[in-house]
């Protein structure tokens, strides 16, 4: 179905106006948005309808809605139940926003990448140069930012130039554990502890006292001793007791959170309560990279 750009303008402004509200949307509200005079408003509301794509409610608190036709022909899905991806504008999210779709329209270019993105929500704030960040997605958690180069209030889309994506996958962090297990002896020396480091290509491990892990001690944490030249200490005595840990049912992508929030460079994972591994940021960057 063929509309004109004000037909466009129109239902657009109306699905993103009932979104927010509701309730059946006046024409006044609506010719406020796309700031057109109400009687133009009202004169294409009048083909819209014939087209089956608005029903009018009479009443005090009458107004249009739109049709399920229209989010066809906008192409817009119509869900019942729907998560919210939010986009932000210079750094500070815009509420009232979710995108509906993004687009990539440079793939091949060899030094740009560009996109469109369409919108739900009134986007006329939006001007070129703008920093913009959509997302997380709610089953991909990608991030794409970039910076707007145009608007086109027709379809209720911003044209970006891509700048960053970024994508962590959603399996549980248990599926990203060594399946070698390395702990120290709370007894051991510094000494015996860096040599098991060296040996087995790691930078940090759980503490171990008969069975029960007790802490965690890290290459950092023996030099630091070293540096203060305590040489003989044990490792129970330099180790980390604060334990912090994770589930490994926990996806990739709130893992990631827990080490900004808690400010650490490694998690123990547990299963049923039990320790079965550790996870280093480290770990999470090697998950990241494009083979």
């Amino acid at each position: 179905m063929e509309l004109t750009p004000i037909q466009r303008e129109i239902l657009t402004a109306l699905i993103n106006l009932y979104r927010q509200n509701k309730c059946a949307i006046k024409g006044e509200m609506i010719a406020e948005i796309i700031n057109r005079n109400p009687g133009t408003v009202r004169n294409q509301m009048q083909s819209l309808k014939a087209l089956g794509l608005v029903e009018g409610v009479p009443g005090p608190k009458g107004g249009y809605k739109a049709t399920g036709a229209t989010y066809e022909v906008l192409s817009v899905a119509e869900l019942n139940i729907e998560a919210v991806v939010p986009i932000y504008k210079n750094h500070e999210i815009v509420d009232g926003l979710t995108a509906a779709a993004i687009s990539f329209t440079t793939m091949r270019h060899p030094d740009t990448c560009n996109g469109i993105i369409r919108i739900l929500g009134d986007i006329r704030d939006f001007d070129a140069g703008d920093i913009i960040q959509v997302g997380p997605t709610p089953v991909n958690k990608l991030i794409v930012r970039g910076k707007v180069v145009g608007r086109d209030d027709s379809s209720n889309a911003l044209l970006f130039t891509i700048t960053e994506m970024i994508s962590l996958p959603k399996h549980p962090i248990r599926e990203y554990l060594s399946e070698k297990t390395i702990s120290i002896p709370a007894n051991a020396t510094i000494q015996e502890a860096a040599r098991i480091f060296t040996r087995n290509n790691i930078h940090g491990a759980p503490v171990e006292d008969k069975g029960n892990i007790i802490g965690v001690v890290t290459f950092t944490d023996i030099g630091n001793t070293l540096a203060s030249g305590k040489v003989n200490l044990k490792i129970r005595e330099i180790m980390t007791k604060d334990i912090i840990s994770v589930d490994g049912e926990t996806p990739l992508y709130d893992v990631v959170k827990v080490f900004n929030d808690k400010k650490v460079g490694r998690l123990m994972v547990t299963s049923g309560g039990r320790y079965i591994g550790i996870i280093s940021k480290t770990d999470v960057l090697h998950e990241m990279v494009v083979y």
